[in-house]
């Protein structure tokens, strides 16, 4: 463990990310005066780094234990009263310390987010030039060249495709079903095996049917555009359950005005051609067929418990099927993969041709196995380069596809980015939306989280986006038994007579932006 010991409880979050982001393998904690120490002997352990916040400066020392020396580096800040400002200078003075400290330059510079394209997204909106919006991005957060053509061009494109949308009378629709054939070593997200809850799976439908009947009367007289099944991997459930589900789904809510719906089939071991019916039968126009990568002893270390030859012919299964929009999730950075590994797997994809592919870039999260493997194991998983990431761009441009929404996640490695690709209107339309926070999206299931997105303009004309959250449990057998307080939770979330709105004013004194 390393000790970042700070003086003051302040800006916690966006010192983590940064500190980790330079060195990514560090298992990072920040102790302050306010820090709650279960662990008393934490506090003998010497700091690697300490942070001084004093009036009319910061100091900032790093202690290299190896050479013997420390290195001290100083903002004189001055007394500001303007916060916002005093956060933002502190973020460039802490990047331009590790960077000069490391020798390294980050390609997101101190852009800690996980969603730069509404940065740029929001600076669109408000009138600014491409140029503008460049010149920002490298002075005060220091992103690269090529991230900020990316962005700009990503955040272009996704303003094109949600033009189509509903935003202040319009919402969209997730879905999830938290069951798998098994756990992924890298995965985090809320998912059982399916194989320990087969027998209460027809229990958690009946919950989820319920949450979709009173949820639904929430929504009336607002459009669905768009609708996501997503978990844990929706096909774990068998073609009855799935037919049970799709069923439902469209009986309870209005479809007429989806311009795109999804079901993450995902993993080659849960698809058939009778699942693939079903979802054709019910209207569904989008499903992703997710390799991750296609190397057998890698599936194998990861916990993919499927074979190379099953994604491919789950893939061409879907395509005699009918699909005509398919995606492919590969993540580059898997433990034991080089530019060789992620070269070939790409020139395995650029035979079947998708329709879009999704790039991740690992991101070790602390909830999942892989965290602890790494820790076990003594090996790196930090193997991401610019060079991989630039074998999976141009495999994808090569089959006609451009960058359509991009997204980054805390301990990623290389800090770069996970990016969408697809061919011409082949859009995941919710991924965007799920990124960039521009419309109210309502989720289902154990473990999702309901957004309501208020864009509002206060008195004096000032504009403004209101984002409310809330949280469904993630165990299922907890949300089966607490369905009604699921439910609940969403009737106060969508009642207008409750809460305060941006400004503080009562919500029907608020005028809508159009």
């Amino acid at each position: 463990m390393q000790i970042l010991k700070s003086n003051r409880a302040q800006y916690e979050y966006e010192i983590h990310a940064l500190v980790k982001s330079f060195y990514p393998a560090w298992d990072l904690k920040i102790l302050t005066p306010e820090s709650v120490v279960k662990d008393r002997k934490i506090l003998e352990i010497l700091p690697v780094m300490e942070l001084e916040f004093q009036d009319a400066c910061v100091k900032f020392t790093i202690h290299n234990s190896l050479h013997n020396n420390s290195n001290t580096y100083t903002w004189w800040c001055g007394r500001q009263s303007d916060a916002a400002a005093y956060k933002n200078e502190f973020g460039r003075f802490l990047y331009t310390s590790l960077r000069e400290e490391t020798g390294m330059s980050l390609p997101w510079g101190n852009l800690t987010g996980v969603r730069p394209t509404k940065l740029i997204m929001n600076m669109l909106e408000s009138g600014e030039s491409r140029q503008e919006i460049a010149a920002y991005l490298e002075e005060q957060h220091f992103v690269s060249g090529d991230k900020i053509a990316l962005g700009i061009e990503i955040a272009e494109r996704e303003r094109k495709i949600l033009d189509t949308l509903h935003y202040q009378d319009g919402y969209s629709l997730y879905i999830g079903i938290p069951f798998c054939p098994t756990t992924c070593l890298y995965c985090s997200f809320t998912s059982y095996p399916i194989g320990v809850w087969r027998e209460r799976v027809g229990a958690y439908l009946d919950a989820l049917e319920r949450e979709m009947e009173e949820t639904a009367k929430l929504c009336e007289g607002k459009i669905l555009d768009t609708v996501y099944i997503g978990g844990g991997t929706p096909t774990s459930l068998s073609e009855e359950e799935l037919d049970r589900l799709l069923g439902r789904l469209k009986s309870i809510f209005d479809f007429r005005t989806v311009q795109e719906f999804t079901v993450e089939a995902g993993r080659a071991d849960s698809i058939t051609d009778g699942k693939l019916k079903v979802m054709k039968k019910h209207g569904v126009t989008r499903i992703s067929v997710n390799p991750q990568t296609m190397h057998q002893k890698t599936l194998d270390l990861i916990g993919r418990r499927h074979t190379v030859k099953q994604v491919k012919d789950a893939f061409l299964m879907a395509r005699k099927a009918g699909f005509d929009n398919i995606n492919m999730d590969i993540i580059l950075g898997l433990p034991g993969e080089s530019e060789e590994e992620v070269r070939a797997t790409i020139e395995q994809i650029l035979v079947l041709t998708p329709d879009s592919l999704t790039v991740h870039s690992l991101a070790v999260k602390r909830a999942s196995a892989l965290n602890k493997w790494i820790e076990e194991n003594g090996v790196t998983a930090w193997n991401n380069t610019e060079e991989t990431m630039q074998i999976a761009a141009l495999g994808a441009q090569s089959m006609g596809m451009s960058p359509y929404y991009l997204y980054r996640q805390k301990n990623m490695s290389g800090n770069f980015e996970n990016v969408g690709y697809c061919t011409e209107g082949k859009y995941g339309i919710y991924n965007i939306l799920i990124m960039e926070e521009v419309q109210t999206i309502v989720a289902l299931g154990a473990g999702s989280i309901s957004k309501k997105v208020t864009r509002q303009t206060a008195a004096d004309g000032s504009a403004g986006t209101l984002i409310e959250r809330c949280e469904n449990v993630k165990e299922v057998a907890q949300y089966i038994e607490r369905i009604d307080e699921m439910i609940e939770r969403k009737q106060r979330l969508f009642d207008e007579s409750r809460g305060k709105d941006l400004y503080g004013q009562k919500r029907s004194s608020i005028k809508k932006i159009p």
